[in-house]
């Protein structure tokens, strides 16, 4: 039973959350952070943004901060992606503290795991495999980079981007994003293979570390990296022939420039931000799908956001069972518990609540730009996502405010922000059952 006045795990991990990014927009409104002026709320946004791994940005980050709050701006990122609870797990262990049971709890908390066996061990391996593939990652982009930019700014501009990516974040330093290198295999394969392995979710790259056949696997990593390669391979489709002869993104390019350049706006909507085609530009029914696609998001125990793609499948097929009329959810000779389907639809109506209601705030305050506009800055912020059609840095005050608000929470997910609110319902009374006209 919870003592009175402790926190619970959901608790403790919305309040270390805050305190990150207020520690980080305090850092980011030193003198020696940034080259001109920086509003509070710019400053604000920034932190959320790194820390929530989303990727909108109100100022340029090459220009408008100097390296010191570029390196304040990765580090939020490193954080925010790889989690709180699991630099904490480094820390406990360097300085030989033991990890007890509460700990146990916000570490399983922050990763999003069902049970808290073996979680310091997955934390642990989530940090190392972390820092291998970012160092690897630097390397390759270095042989780009550094011709480019110098042997400093070349290992600079390839670390950024590494830790950016990995994460999730969709950070950049140059104010077109990626766009300048389009064609570019080794970018868009480095880039995209980094937030893809960050999105993928940990727990399912540790179960393919270590699983050594298909029936090893966990249903889990079976939905995500099915569900993963479906989606990326539709969406590419969908935008090479939505997009073939507009002269705005792929009318103008190569046949290779429009594969390459397909194949990555198709995978950057997965909750990356990176783009190397002008979302602005785009026809809007391409728009749409990104949207969508927004929304659905990366896996769980990932570096991305959105609902997550195991609960769109969960809601696919329990759609599917509905209308087959059978009682249960079958899937790789497995059945899904019933309670993953209420968690599901949860996540999916608390997601959909959260972005109306700030769609609604927003269609106010930003009256300059098209519907279009704000529906896909909103989603972008929900799904931690930082693809933008170009508005973020003319929002409003009060703009910037409620986009703060809907990363903060599309981070964290509002189950969790909903748990760590709530009191738990302890009553063992039971109704009778009865039937309501539904559809």
């Amino acid at each position: 039973m919870k003592k009175k006045g402790t926190l619970t795990p959901p608790q403790l991990l919305v309040a270390v959350f805050t305190l990150s990014i207020t520690t980080g927009t305090l850092l980011l409104k030193l003198p020696i952070s940034y080259t001109g002026e920086l509003s509070w709320v710019d400053a604000f946004f920034t932190a959320v943004s790194a820390m929530t791994v989303t990727g909108l940005v109100v100022v340029d980050t090459g220009t408008a901060y100097t390296i010191f709050g570029q390196v304040v701006i990765m580090g939020l990122i490193q954080l925010g992606g790889l989690g709180i609870m699991t630099f904490a797990v480094l820390i406990f262990l360097l300085l030989g503290r033991k990890i007890g049971f509460k700990e146990r709890l916000i570490i399983q908390q922050s990763l999003n795991q069902n049970g808290s066996g073996g979680i310091i061990r997955l934390a642990i391996e989530l940090a190392v495999f972390a820092f291998i593939i970012e160092a690897f990652a630097v390397l390759l982009l270095s042989t780009v980079w550094v011709p480019e930019f110098g042997m400093a700014k070349g290992l600079y501009f390839s670390l950024f981007h590494a830790v950016s990516a990995f994460n999730n974040a969709g950070f950049g330093l140059k104010a077109d994003s990626l766009s300048g290198y389009v064609n570019d295999p080794l970018i868009n394969i480095v880039i995209s293979a980094l937030f893809i392995l960050g999105g993928i979710g940990f727990t399912v790259l540790i179960d393919l570390w270590h699983s050594r056949s298909v029936k090893q696997l966990s249903l889990h990593t079976k939905i995500m990296v099915l569900g993963t390669f479906v989606l990326n391979v539709v969406a590419m489709l969908y935008i090479f022939l939505n997009e073939y002869g507009n002269p705005l993104t792929l009318g103008a390019m190569e046949l290779d420039g429009k594969l390459w350049a397909s194949y990555f706006q198709a995978v950057t909507p997965r909750t990356a931000g990176f783009n190397t085609l002008d979302i602005a530009s785009m026809d809007d029914s391409s728009i749409l799908f990104i949207i969508v696609l927004m929304f659905i998001g990366a896996g769980s125990a990932s570096t991305g956001g959105g609902i997550k793609v195991t609960t769109f499948v969960i809601i696919m097929l329990a759609t599917v069972s509905f209308f087959r009329r059978k009682a249960e959810i079958n899937l790789f000779s497995r059945q899904i518990k019933q309670e993953l389907v209420f968690k599901s639809l949860a996540i999916a109506m608390s997601s959909i609540l959260l972005v109306t209601f700030a769609l609604m705030i927003l269609t106010h305050t930003e009256s300059g730009f098209t519907f279009l506009e704000i529906v896909f800055e909103t989603v972008s912020a929900f799904g931690t996502v930082g693809l933008s059609m170009g508005i973020t840095g003319n929002l409003s005050e009060a703009g910037k405010v409620v986009l703060i608000v809907v990363m903060f929470v599309g981070k964290l997910g509002p189950l969790t922000l909903a748990f760590s609110i709530a009191k738990p319902d302890h009553s063992k009374i039971k109704y009778p059952k009865t039937d309501v006209l539904a559809g």
